[in-house]
């Protein structure tokens, strides 16, 4: 089926059932809510949509997977039918995966995949297993007190976000389709109790593998260890045959992917809202994208999620708290009888990792070479005045850009009276501060001793630092259009995305966060309901 093409091989369409074949499973009754003790996995069953329509393809996606064409006529109804459960491909076992996971620091128990069924696994041109899964087509027997569906709001939110974080370098799950399904779903979207109908919509998800660490928890806590080693066993010959089936190599390699996505999320002020541990992945993508947001301003305490009162999961203790999940993550693995003591250490060396990983992040911002142990006050440094401004921090890096440039010191801190004014949210025009007068002419001297060339350092800044992010309020607007039946504003939004790094200094100001936005539901106000 490679590379096959025409709507013939849509209606022929077959998936492989690797997880479902390898792992035990519940096959009861698929949209009754329960407790399932002792599998991996539930039979899932997508509810009949109404009237399902494809709205959104990735075509570019699709020919690296070796799918077929939506191109000839009749392949979008069938990619319709099939993308939104109305008819199962050929091959497929759908079901629901079964995790646990810890909820804001507490243990929830059974969790498992409420609003998500998966259709199984398609192998792509490279011979790689790549997960197809349905969010939003209706119950599931993990379902909790919802009806399973989701809605066309939080399903662009899905797309966009996972293809822009694709785009932008940083390890994702990919869409590959938006279906509106007719279904009128009912959504309280700050739960204030002012509920309302908005109009249904399924995300197609696409990863190697959506294997979370709460998937290797919840067999840890209900004792079903040989549950845990077959689910171990699965996982390294799936997703980690080098490792040779090593529970401490299979721990160190995710710890590693871990504080790459933490370095990827904190350089770009990216915050997603919900890490728990249910949330994070083995592999070390980005998955489940709900309350998100991007710095506008910089804030280090900010948390895209309003019921994060505490806020655990600010931008500030993302890395920090990805360090928490892995020591749960770890405890379940040391149900394999392996040394805690060696689980430990590699822990430790999590932040190390992390700070690595960071700093490289951070010096192609900056364009330097390298930064080292001794840069974190100047770096600190820099943190604290762009908070004190209220910087926009996708704005300010990429202004800094413009300065590298300057023809002397003197045009250079023109050039950074005018990013302070363009990145800085205060009410009222305030002149650069001293604090970040100084840091700057610091940068600038080391620009000037630096071996790289103005040209090389201006081409790893900006290959670090995006000209355009899908800020939240770009998203609301592309969704009230969407919501209206045009298309056309998520349309452009995804093309711009495609090439993040590429525009100059006066487009990046145009994205600056709207008064209007600050409180707007979708905006400003999130919670695991956007």
């Amino acid at each position: 089926m490679a590379g096959a093409t025409g709507v013939a091989d849509w209606a022929d369409f077959r998936v492989e059932s690797a997880f479902t074949a390898a792992l035990p499973g519940d096959r009861g009754a698929p949209h009754i809510s329960r407790l399932t003790p002792d599998v991996c996995w539930a039979a899932a069953q997508p509810e009949m949509p109404p009237s399902p329509v494809l709205r959104v393809w990735n075509a570019q996606l699709a020919d690296e997977l070796g799918l077929p064409s939506m191109a000839e006529s009749g392949a979008a109804e069938a990619g319709a039918a099939l993308f939104s459960g109305k008819r199962v491909a050929a091959g497929s076992t759908p079901y629901a995966m079964r995790y646990g996971g810890h909820q804001f620091g507490n243990w929830a128990g059974q969790l498992g995949d409420g609003r998500v069924i998966n259709l199984g696994e398609w192998r792509d041109p490279r011979g790689v297993l790549q997960t197809l899964q349905l969010k939003g087509p209706g119950r599931t027997p993990y379902s909790r007190g919802a009806d399973g569906r989701a809605v066309l709001r939080s399903s662009i939110r899905e797309y966009v976000l996972s293809e822009a974080m694709h785009a932008l370098g940083v390890p994702t799950s990919r869409a590959l389709a938006l279906v509106t399904t007719g279904h009128a779903v009912e959504r309280d979207m700050l739960y204030d109790g002012h509920p309302t109908l908005e109009p249904g919509a399924i995300v197609t998800r696409v990863a190697p593998g959506f294997i979370r660490l709460g998937n290797f928890e919840i067999h840890a806590a209900q004792d079903e260890t040989s549950l845990l080693q077959q689910l171990f066993d699965f996982c390294m010959a799936q997703h980690f045959p080098a490792l040779e089936r090593d529970p401490l190599a299979l721990y160190a390699e995710v710890c590693e992917r871990t504080a790459e996505l933490m370095a990827h999320w904190t350089a770009l002020g990216f915050v997603h809202g919900v890490m728990n541990t249910d949330n994070l992945s083995v592999l070390g993508l980005t998955i489940d994208y709900g309350p998100f947001g991007w710095l506008e301003p910089f804030d280090p305490a900010w948390t895209a999620n309003e019921v994060d009162t505490g806020r655990r999961y600010c931008y500030g203790r993302q890395p920090q708290m990805a360090q928490w999940n892995l020591s749960r993550f770890g405890s379940a693995l040391s149900r394999l009888g392996v040394p805690v003591a060696e689980l430990e250490s590699i822990l430790r060396g999590y932040t190390d990792r992390y700070n690595g990983r960071f700093q490289a992040h951070m010096a192609a911002k900056l364009g330097l070479r390298t930064l080292v142990a001794d840069d974190q006050e100047w770096l600190g440094a820099l943190f604290a005045w762009m908070q004190e401004g209220q910087m926009d921090m996708t704005i300010l890096f990429r202004g800094l850009v413009e300065c590298v440039n300057a023809a002397s010191a003197a045009d250079a801190e023109d050039c950074f009276d005018q990013v302070w004014a363009a990145a800085s949210y205060e009410p009222e025009p305030t002149p650069v501060s001293g604090a970040a007068r100084s840091w700057f002419r610091g940068w600038w001297e080391r620009q000037q001793a630096s071996s790289l060339s103005r040209q090389d350092a201006t081409r790893r800044m900006r290959e670090a630092s995006p000209a355009f992010v899908p800020r939240n309020w770009r998203l609301a607007q592309a969704i009230e259009a969407a919501e209206s039946d045009d298309w056309s504003g998520l349309e452009a939004l995804l093309q711009r995305l495609q090439t993040p790094y590429a525009g100059d200094f006066p487009e990046v100001v145009a994205q600056k966060r709207p008064q209007w936005a600050v409180s707007r539901p979708g905006c400003g106000r999130l919670t695991c309901s956007s």
